[in-house]
Formats: structure tokens, C-alpha cells, sequence
């Protein structure tokens, strides 16, 4: 794809605005493009999922792995049932309990999903989400929306416009400003065609959420290759979500334990940024080199990739992130962390 000088952010905070940002979208994404658009989760790059050149550009665009599948989104139940083959009784119930949300099923893809979608798999990962632009733009087209999150492969995932156009901005005509994002991790991925239905990948729907409806949690074990051929989700690559700085994930009690790790670092200090919860360093002498994130698995969601985001855009060679806990909560944060930290 050539180039653009800088795409259009579109604003859509009044009701004026946000029409005027669904008309032009939907018209890009007819047209077969893509755009960077909001959902609860992260900014995904959409195109038209029943179009397999509109697709490609995605895979252009992000310099994705043409063996990661896409999630295809979805406005409603209906929409979600025409594009698999079959639809158990547990997605039902499923979909009735957490869509439009963070929940991703997959299912037997139908044959109006290409190959390319897929990545030559027989499964497609489903969702419905809840941003109201994203459901807006689906419900104006009639259309599907294959969009995997907004950024260079592997790299640090957006949950904002503004991530969007630093890192996509001049291969993109329109990126839409629909507000930070209320996730702010990727969704919960779960496998309906394999007995018993599993997790693949964790997110803010737990594994406690889960466990009701007979779902069993392996995502700890599902970590693929980046030669693998048989992904049936993404977020399943042993290196994903990656900052361009070096993540080293730790723990410290006092100041002089810290001062010790950023020594070991073998960088000057200077560039070594800290993510932090409770052992919170006070001596450090360029308070922009720490963020506190919250001590909540939901609010250090939201907050994660952007802290992520300031400590790369700052310079930041080696980020020392201090470990959340090892609880259910906190798999989601825990499995991007470590992805991130991966060699």
C-alpha cells in the first residue's frame, strides 16, 4: 500500500460529528479499504471481512503473519450466525451472558469467510463488541469487519486515536477518534470446537466468568510458534505486544533493591523507565521515567498499553515492570506482560 502524508482523525463527539465519521467510513470500507476505528478493547484496523483484497491490506498494512487469523466483528447475533457453518447451544448462552463485549467464540467458519481471514484455517474467531461507532459503521454497511488491533505486528496494541496515528498514520486515510478505550486489553478468546471448549486467549472475561458454562482455562500452555501453521486465534504468538524498549518483568521491596536491577540492566540509568504498583522508587531523579499504574486487573487494563506506549515514546531502552499477581484477575495482564517480555 503507497503511502499517505497523514491520515484524517475524525472526531465523533457530538452527534453531528459521529454521523458525518460513520458515513465516510462506511464508504471507505465499501470501497474496500481499511480505517483505524475504536472498540472497547483496542483500536482495531477494519476492512470489509467478506472481501479478501480488502483483508490483504490489513495483513499489508499491520506486516502481519499471514499464518495469524483475524477476529471478524460482528453487529449482532444474527450477523455473528452467518458467518460459521454451525451454532451450538453454547454460544447461545454465551452471547446472551457477555456480548456485545470482550468475548471472542470460535466457531466453523461459513464459506463467505475467505481463506485469508482465517489464514487457511476452518475456524473463524467471532465477536460482537460494544463500542457504539464500531456497531455503527457494521450497521450502516450490512458488513462484517475483519480488524485486528491498529499497529505494526507484535508491537504494543492502541487504545487510542492518537497511538493509531503515530505508528499507522501515513498508511491510513482515516483513523476515527472514538475516546480511550474501556478495556484497554484484547478480548477473551474461546475455542467452541474443541471438547471440552477451552481458552486461548485470557482477557478481561475471566476464567472464573467462564468456568460455569464448562469452559477449561489452558491459555498458560497455549503459547505457539512464530513458525506455527495451525493458529486458530490470534494473541497466540510466544512474542506479541511488544514495546520497542527491552521488558524485563520483576519485583523489588526497597529502593536499593531497585537501584540494583536498573544496574543490571547493563544501560545507563537514564533509560531505564519503571511500571509500578506498590514498591513505588523515590529516588530516582526524573520522575517521567515512572508510571503507577492502579492495583486493579480492570483499571491496569485500561492503563497498560499506554504506559506502555509513554515509556517508548520517551526513549525508554529497558522497561522494569513489577509482576501483577499470579490470580485468575490478573491472567490477562500477566499473559501480555509476558508475551511482551519474551526474547
Amino acid at each position: 500500500m503507497s503511502g499517505f502524508a497523514t491520515a484524517e482523525i475524525l472526531p465523533t463527539h457530538t452527534p453531528t460529528l459521529f454521523q458525518s465519521a460513520v458515513e465516510k467510513v462506511s464508504a471507505l470500507l465499501v470501497a474496500g479499504d481499511v480505517a483505524g476505528l475504536p472498540t472497547e478493547t483496542v483500536y482495531g484496523l477494519a476492512a470489509n471481512a467478506l472481501d479478501p483484497t480488502a483483508v490483504g491490506r490489513i495483513y499489508e498494512t499491520k506486516g502481519r503473519p499471514a499464518h495469524n487469523p483475524i477476529i471478524v466483528h460482528v453487529a449482532d447475533e444474527a450477523m455473528a450466525r452467518s458467518c460459521v457453518r454451525e451454532w451450538p447451544e453454547l454460544a447461545s448462552r454465551l452471547a446472551a451472558a457477555f456480548w456485545p463485549g470482550p468475548l471472542t467464540l470460535i466457531l466453523p467458519r461459513s464459506a463467505k469467510i475467505p481463506d485469508i481471514v482465517t489464514a487457511g484455517g476452518d475456524t473463524v474467531g467471532i465477536r460482537w463488541p460494544s463500542h457504539p461507532f464500531m456497531l455503527a459503521v457494521m450497521r450502516r454497511t450490512g458488513l462484517p469487519l475483519a480488524a485486528p488491533s491498529a499497529n505494526p505486528s507484535n508491537q504494543i496494541s492502541p487504545t487510542n486515536a492518537q497511538h493509531v496515528a503515530r505508528h499507522l498514520g501515513d498508511k491510513l486515510r482515516l483513523i476515527v477518534d472514538g475516546g480511550q478505550c474501556q478495556v484497554g486489553v484484547e478480548s477473551t478468546v474461546v475455542d467452541l470446537t474443541s471438547v471440552p471448549p477451552r481458552i486461548l486467549r485470557p482477557g478481561m472475561i475471566t476464567a472464573d466468568d467462564l468456568k460455569p458454562f464448562g469452559i477449561v482455562d489452558d491459555s498458560s500452555t497455549n503459547k505457539a510458534t512464530t513458525n506455527s501453521l495451525s493458529l486458530k486465534s490470534p494473541g497466540q504468538m510466544a512474542k506479541h505486544y511488544s514495546p520497542k524498549a527491552r521488558l524485563v518483568l520483576t519485583h523489588w521491596r526497597t529502593t536499593d533493591e531497585l537501584d540494583r536491577l536498573i544496574a543490571g540492566t547493563g544501560v545507563p540509568a537514564g533509560g531505564v523507565h519503571v511500571i509500578v504498583v506498590h514498591a513505588v522508587p523515590m529516588n530516582i531523579p526524573d520522575p517521567t521515567r515512572v508510571v503507577v499504574v492502579p492495583d486493579d486487573p480492570e483499571a491496569y487494563a485500561r492503563a497498560l498499553y499506554a504506559a506502555l506506549h509513554r515509556c517508548d515514546d520517551l526513549g525508554a531502552e529497558v522497561i522494569l515492570v513489577e509482576t501483577p499477581p499470579d490470580t485468575a484477575d490478573w491472567r490477562a495482564v500477566r499473559d501480555r506482560l509476558a508475551r511482551a517480555a519474551a526474547p
